[in-house]
């Protein structure tokens, strides 16, 4: 009987261990978003670098000019989507929500 009790207990541990391991990004207050950029050249990907980066709340950024989109990883506690899809109109460029991201 004691065997039975000190697995379920362990059970239990591991669960809650593993529960917590789920949420850590959600704690942290960061979130993910992909636009689709209207981006042609080198000298788009460097403008948008240079001044996207420096806007309040952004923690990193991935730009592929391929496929003419940025992703842009931010702390939502001190900027929204829609700021950043702001930002980036700022600069000149038609900017939209990621196909994958869109809401239906």
């Amino acid at each position: 009987m004691r065997i039975l009790l000190i697995t379920l207990v362990l059970m239990l541990g591991i669960g809650t261990t593993m529960e917590a391991q789920d949420k850590k990004p959600v704690k942290n207050g960061k979130e993910i978003v992909t636009f689709d950029v209207s981006m042609t050249c080198e000298n788009c990907v460097k403008k948008i670098e240079k001044n996207i980066a420096f806007e309040k709340g952004v923690t990193d950024m991935k730009i592929d000019l391929e496929n003419k989109t940025v992703q842009i990883e931010f702390k939502s506690a001190q900027t929204t989507v829609e700021k950043l899809q702001a930002a980036i109109e700022k600069l000149g460029y038609e900017v939209k929500l990621h196909n994958s991201e869109q809401k239906k």
